[in-house]
Parts: structure tokens; sequence; C-alpha cells
């Protein structure tokens, strides 16, 4: 499991001034401010830029960079989204048949309750299913254990033309490993430099891998948990492990910062998402992909075909 807010128990206050809070900049010292409507393209707002100190305490968990007004407005932009979404999907998929090797990778990571699961659900159900590879990774089974840590993500990697969401992911072993001991330090250190030149690998061979850590707030995951216990109906969502992690918050807010200044390259940039407001996170991802699909502008491959001369073959039938 992973964490993922401020210093500590007291969750993450609101952003310094010129900082991530509602109606504030980002604060990663490049000047960019959440006060544009939300036509303003948002990954340079969220991006965590490479090789910068990550202190996620800086960021509030409930803010709305760049984002609509309120929920009636957050759920209504994310819907109009879905068709051109869905346009670029099938170009994505379709130009793979001509050889065109590009796909899309996004890997989200996030304490219990940040909203991992409803982000499958509620974004990726823009998409043709049918062009999406999804895999939730657990704990590493036995025969995992016995490979190198990245051998069962390369197994998941998503085909030319599809999109490939990773419900957790290697990330796992540079967080929950570094937070229960699990591996010796040298160890671990050598996995951070593993993941970069392992990402690099993968945006030379066409994947396009967007990293969202969706950031909520202490505070907010207790209300998640409290009421997955009020409702019978969600008792198999939750896990009463939950309640240790919790006290681990500290140290899964360090293991994530380390990540997140470690391994946000321009080969894979890190975005952090403020996920105390639902809404406003299935907004944001939806944007992130639908800007990063219109980065990689896939076509429609020519047909290797004489279309007259088929049409005239068909009418002739």
């Amino acid at each position: 499991m992973s964490a993922e807010n401020s210093k500590g128990p007291k969750g993450g206050g609101a952003r310094k001034a010129g900082g991530h809070g509602q109606g504030h900049g980002h604060g990663h010292g490049h000047g960019l401010g959440y006060e544009y409507g939300y036509d303003t393209p948002l990954s340079p707002l969220l991006r965590v830029p490479s090789g910068e100190r990550v202190d996620l305490g800086a960021f509030h968990p409930g803010a709305t960079p760049a984002g609509p007004t309120d929920k009636a407005a957050g759920v209504a932009a994310t819907a109009r989204m879905a068709e051109r979404l869905g346009s670029l999907q099938e170009r994505l998929y379709a130009a793979s048949t001509a050889g065109d090797r590009r796909r899309v990778l996004l890997v989200l990571q996030g304490m219990d309750t940040s909203g991992k699961g409803g982000t499958v659900k509620h974004v990726i159900g823009l998409f043709n299913p049918s062009g999406c590879r999804i895999k939730a990774f657990k704990a590493p089974t036995s025969e995992e254990q016995n490979h190198p840590f990245l051998w069962r993500i390369m197994k998941a990697l998503p085909q030319p033309g599809e999109i490939g969401i990773f419900d957790r992911s290697h990330y796992e072993d540079v967080l929950i490993a570094r937070v229960r001991d699990l591996v010796p330090r040298s160890q671990l250190g050598r996995r951070y430099a593993q993941i970069n030149r392992f990402e690099k690998s993968l945006a030379d061979d066409g994947v396009t891998v967007v990293k969202v850590f969706l950031h909520i707030g202490y505070e907010e995951q207790r209300k998640r948990l409290l009421e997955r216990l009020d409702n019978p109906d969600k008792h198999w969502k939750f896990n009463a492990g939950d309640i240790e992690e919790r006290s681990l918050w500290p140290a899964y807010q360090q293991a994530y910062e380390l990540a997140l200044e470690r391994c946000s390259t321009d080969s894979a940039p890190w975005y952090v998402v403020p996920s105390d407001r639902k809404w406003y996170r299935n907004w944001a991802i939806s944007k992130l992909l639908l800007e990063h699909l219109e980065g990689i502008a896939p076509q429609y491959p020519k047909g290797d075909f004489d279309v007259e001369e088929c049409r005239t073959r068909l009418l002739a039938t």
C-alpha cells in the first residue's frame, strides 16, 4: 500500500502563498497559477519538475487547479471529453494496424481510498474497453518474487495502439518496500535508477507514460474508510490493515516524496492530482489523458488499395 499527503497525520494544509491551494499557484517554481479557466493546459500545472525537491505538505488535496467551478460543472465537462477521447483512442488503435507502435500507459498510485478504482471506472469508462489493458497489482506472488521486480510489470504492458492502466505499479517496490524494510536500503536505492531506465526504454519504444499520484488528505481518507464501515455493501472493500497503514502515514509521505523527486523525468513525468474531490480527480485525469493523446496526434492510416476500383467491383455485386 501507499500513502500521499502532508507531514504526518495532521493532513495537508493549504498551499503557502503562491502555492497549490484553491486559486493559487503550483509552487514548483515555474510561476503558473491556478486562477485560470479550465481550458488552460493542465499538464504543466500538475507536473512534478525533474530534479526538484518535493514537499507533499505544500499541496492541498482539496484544490481544484484550473478546473471547473463545482461538481455539476466538473461532471459535465468530463462527459464532454468523452467523444474526443474516444476518437483519439480509435485513431491510435487504427494507426497500430499500419505498424505505428505508439500507445499510452496510465500509472495510478495513491493511498487506499484515493480513487484508483474510481478512476478506472469513471475515466477509463470513457474509452472503448476493447482497446484498454487494465492491470491491478497486488502483493507479489511466489513466482513473481523469484524474478526481478520489473518482470511482472513488463508482462502487463499495453500493446501498440492500446491504452494501458496500472492500478498500483512498479512503484510499490520503492514505496511499501521502503516503509516496511522489505529489501536492503542499498538495493532499494538502485531501484530508482532502474525504474528511470525502464521508463526511458518504454518512451523510446513509443509508450507515452502518464504517472498520476492521487493526492488525498489524511482526514478525507478517514471519512472514506468510515463510509465503507458504515455501509455493509462496502465491507468487501474494507481492509482492517488500512488502519495500521494510517499509522505509517509520515513514512509513506517520505517514500512518495522520494519517488516523485527521483523518478519524475522528461521521459516519464509525475503528475500530482488533488483527489479529495472525486469529480475533480476524474476531470483532471481525463484532461491529462486528452492532452497526451492530442500530443501523440494519431492519424488513420491510408488504405493500401484502389478505392474507386473496389467501389466499382462492389457495386457490380
